[in-house]
């Protein structure tokens, strides 16, 4: 007879918590959910109230069995899923199957897997909490009621394998609109110009910008306008109109939350959403970070306390700061911000306990949230007006006069810019400046950019859209579905996606508009907070729904899709062939079909050779979307093939250059990472 039953998520959370409880706790995982509503059909009785009729998932039968058993010989038993909706929900499935009582103090929740959390959590076990059951039915119902409303309209009117879904329908148009305003935007000229001077006493230069004439804003939109100024400032001279010295304070970022973890491992790592989360899972899971599903930057009084210690010890004591980070108004302040569990475990010492990937996003929790304790960093400032007769120059200098927080870790930007140091000469007011040189320069005003992964989690989260947990699912299906398409790192609409937005938008406006979904999102949060029933949230957006769908069936007709015609003939029979999407991407395929079926794929070639043969190097992409290299000569004559592409000289290294046992260890390490992140799925 076991003494105590844990059953948690995933094997590998179930192995570290093993190792912190001993041999009297039995551990075993859930695999993620255990009943689901069923795939083959809606599962929801929508004349009897909504009622969601749950299945246990195909293939977990004996999983099933076996935890029956281990519940039914263990004196307790703990359901130790995520502490969160669906967490929670988990758990209340569980207590379904397993018989017990959903009114007894069955559940543990812990922020991080430490001796310290999963003992405090062991002795402090609550009843189910029925208002986040609710609130995570009501998610999955009301998506199960779009998904399998709205989906069949879409196969039967434009294409198979098509679906439709709260947020992600929302997070298509709004890279939709962005395009548009890119296609609409309309250039306009503008100029500036900067001017080198030299201080007389020191000999130094400096770069001045114009600014205003007769001490007003000046625009100047025309060459010919800039023509004239040009000629009239040759002949001024050039006076410190005024000095204004002062200091300027930079504070830290706050520790993560999930949206600013996935924008920052974005731009610093170049991780898609999908993989952040991935990795995250795996650090969390392994004991190393806390719960990475949050909205809160609070953080608690001993990991405060931790890294006051760490400040203080590694960079001294004017380098701390105690701060606190006020929340934003909608989160949801159950978990901590994302941080180290031990500071101990410094980057460099868990590096060989991890893989690369874990390393790295480890590393920048780390440093984030030390950072988010230290002292602002310090700038002295100098503001320099210079006067040219009737111009305004301003010139602006600024040194790092104390790092602060710097010292660790500063936060990245979308468009990849370094604060540098500007350093001026001491200047006096009154002095007159020697003309050195003017330096006009035309411009154009640019669109908006595309979308990254980053920003468009940024726009969501701006916006009310979605969740920390929903973000990289919704991104990872826009993209599975063709929907959008990822180039570098921006995203743009394809052709698909623009049909399938503008259906929508035409027959079912409130799916894809912005303000109505976050307002969905506010109520999905009230229920959880136990201000509103699940069933009225569902009844009040179904009514309205269904009647529009009935109305709208009859009034679509069947929506075209425009295949990209290339210039590449057929060899069958001679037509151009066109550009298709299948389930691996792009190929081109005969416009002849079902008399012709000839397709082909589409090769892309790089500007350089093999460096084993001389052939060309094709760009390929395996069945799960990954890019490699490889000879046209491959497997006739050579067997060059490498998974990454060119380094900036221009040069690509095979795929088993890298000595045999970094590759295995690698492969290793990488292997471990993706046991450790099989959870649950939404």
């Amino acid at each position: 007879m076991t003494d105590y039953l844990v059953i948690v998520e995933s094997p590998a959370k179930a192995t570290t918590i093993k190792k912190i409880l001993g041999s009297k706790y039995k551990i075993e995982a859930s695999m993620g959910h255990i009943r689901d509503l069923p795939k083959s059909q809606l599962g929801v009785d929508v004349e009897n109230n909504f009622e969601p009729k749950y299945i246990n998932i195909r293939g977990k039968a004996e999983l099933i069995k076996k935890l029956k058993k281990e519940a039914q010989n263990a004196t307790k038993v703990y359901l130790a899923t995520d502490p969160d909706r669906e967490g929670e929900a988990i758990a209340w499935h569980l207590a379904y199957l397993l018989n017990i009582d959903e009114n007894s103090e069955c559940r543990i929740t812990f922020n991080e897997i430490t001796k310290q959390g999963i003992q405090t959590a062991i002795k402090n076990p609550r009843k189910l909490d029925k208002d986040l059951i609710d609130a995570q039915q009501a998610r999955r119902v009301l998506d199960r009621i779009v998904g399998y409303k709205i989906s069949p309209l879409l196969w039967k009117k434009v294409r198979k394998g098509l679906s439709a879904g709260r947020v992600q329908s929302v997070a298509v148009r709004i890279i939709v609109d962005r395009e548009n305003e890119i296609e609409k935007f309309v250039p306009e000229e503008y100029w500036s110009l900067d001017v080198d001077l030299k201080d007389k006493k020191s000999k130094k230069n400096i770069k001045a910008r114009l600014a205003t004439y007769q001490d007003k804003k000046l625009e100047v939109t025309s060459e010919e306008q800039m023509n004239k100024i040009v000629a009239e400032l040759e002949k001024e001279r050039y006076v410190v109109q005024d000095i204004k010295i002062g200091e300027k304070k930079r504070n830290p970022a706050p520790p993560f939350t999930t949206s600013t973890m996935q924008q920052e491992a974005s731009r610093k790592l170049g991780f898609t959403i999908k993989k952040t989360m991935s990795v995250a899972q795996g650090l969390y899971e392994e004991g190393f970070i806390t719960y990475m599903r949050t909205d809160s930057t609070r953080i608690s009084e001993e990991a405060r306390a931790m890294a006051k210690e760490q400040i203080i010890s590694a960079y001294g004591k004017e380098y701390y700061e105690n701060r606190y980070y006020k929340a934003k108004k909608d989160a949801q302040d159950a978990h901590e911000a994302i941080r180290p569990t031990y500071i101990q475990n410094l980057p460099e010492e868990i590096k060989a306990r991890v893989s690369t990937d874990q390393y790295k996003l480890y590393k920048l929790i780390y440093e984030r949230f030390i950072a988010s304790q230290m002292a602002s960093a310090i700038y002295d400032t100098m503001a320099v007006d210079i006067s040219a007769g009737m111009y305004g120059l301003k010139v602006n200098g600024s040194k790092i006069k104390f790092s602060g927080f710097m010292k660790v870790y500063v936060e990245g930007n979308d468009d990849n810019l370094v604060e540098k140091d500007v350093i001026l000469p001491p200047l006096e007011k009154g002095e007159e400046l020697q003309f050195v040189n003017l330096f006009p320069e035309q411009h154009f005003t640019e669109p908006p950019a595309r979308y990254t992964e980053a920003s468009l989690v940024k726009a969501l989260e701006e916006r009310g859209i979605g969740r920390p947990s929903t973000y990289a699912p919704t991104i990872t299906t826009i993209l599975d579905r063709h929907y959008i398409e990822r180039e570098k790192k921006a995203l743009y609409p394809t052709e698909l996606g623009r049909v399938v937005d503008n259906l929508l938008r035409e027959n079912f406006k409130d799916i894809v508009d912005v303000e109505f979904t976050a307002q969905m999102e506010e109520e999905l949060d009230k229920i959880g907070d136990g201000k509103i029933a699940w069933k009225k949230v569902v009844s009040d957006f179904y009514k309205p729904f269904s009647e529009n769908l009935e109305q709208v069936e009859d009034k679509i007709g069947k929506v075209e899709l425009k295949d990209e015609v290339t210039d590449v003939p057929c060899e069958k029979c001679g037509r151009m062939m066109v550009i298709k999407m299948g389930r691996y991407g792009k190929f081109m395929a005969c416009p002849g079909f079902p008399e012709c079926r000839n397709i082909k794929p589409i090769v892309q070639k790089l500007d350089i050779k093999c460096p084993k043969c001389g052939g060309d190097i094709l760009v390929r992409k395996s069945k799960r979307g990954k890019k490699y290299y490889i000879c046209e000569n491959n497997p006739a004559s050579c067997d060059f093939i490498a998974w990454n592409g060119p380094d900036k000289n221009g040069v690509i290294t095979p795929a088993n250059v890298d000595g045999e046992k970094k590759t295995k260890t690698t492969k290793s390490k990488t292997s471990k990472a993706k046991k450790t992140t099989k959870t649950k799925k939404s």
